[in-house]
């Protein structure tokens, strides 16, 4: 895919301007509206890579906003994160339950906008190209995972990981800036076979922490987890 489109939906002109501006400089194909009902109509119509979605919106808000777009079947690969002034975790909560991919806070410098998003673009190449789920190797920015030989490099340095450690490694990194549930870890780590409790999950998450570095792994907190690619 040569470009990416991106839909940005925001009720206050400023922000689709400065928005739209940052974007299109990194070679985004770029549409724009107002409110959640015109999101509706316009996303049907170019199916979006992704789309940046305001909370506090007229005719419609986000988050049922998102609830409707995640209804669309032609959306089914599309990723969604609202961008927003609402931090607070009732709202962040809301809005993965919605359907969100992720939940990014204004004020937020372009530069980090920018590679929030080329993080979840991530997920759209994942879907499209089944290689990479098999691929022995796993290059980040910083971080290399060797799956064949069970190691891990960071900045050259080689780290050796448990199992258990490992395998939520390659889980949370398999989509950079994609939020996990604490459900989704259980499953996929430990199967529905093993009981296990959350208390599980926040222990190998902290131990991954000390191992690789604090920065990496961001607790979205009554959620789950995402891995940063720094």
């Amino acid at each position: 895919m040569s470009q990416y489109k991106i839909l940005i939906v925001d009720d206050e002109p400023d922000i689709l301007e400065f928005l739209s501006y940052n974007l299109k400089k990194e070679n985004f194909l770029v549409e724009v509206c107002s409110n959640g009902k015109d999101a509706l109509v316009l996303a049907d119509k170019i199916v979006p890579n992704l789309i940046l979605l305001d909370v506090m919106m007229p005719e419609i808000d986000g988050i049922e906003t998102c609830i409707e777009l995640r209804k669309n079947k032609l959306l089914d690969n599309t990723i969604i994160s609202f961008l927003t002034a609402r931090g607070e975790d009732y709202s962040q909560i809301a809005g993965f339950d919605a359907g969100a991919d992720d939940y990014i806070t204004k004020p937020i410098k372009p530069k980090l906008l920018v590679s929030r998003i080329k993080a979840l673009l991530k997920r759209v190449d994942l879907k499209n190209d089944d290689t990479d789920e098999s691929a022995s190797e796993i290059v980040g920015s910083s971080i290399i995972i060797d799956k064949e030989k069970y190691l891990v490099y960071k900045n050259n340095a080689e780290i050796v990981l448990p199992r258990k450690e490992f395998e939520l490694l390659i889980l949370l990194n398999s989509i950079p800036g994609r939020v996990f549930t604490r459900e989704e870890i259980l499953e996929k780590i430990w199967g529905d076979n093993v009981i296990v409790g959350d208390r599980t999950i926040d222990v190998h998450i902290r131990k991954l922490r000390e191992k690789i570095g604090d920065n990496y792994i961001k607790t979205i907190k009554g959620v789950g987890y995402k891995f940063l690619d720094l």
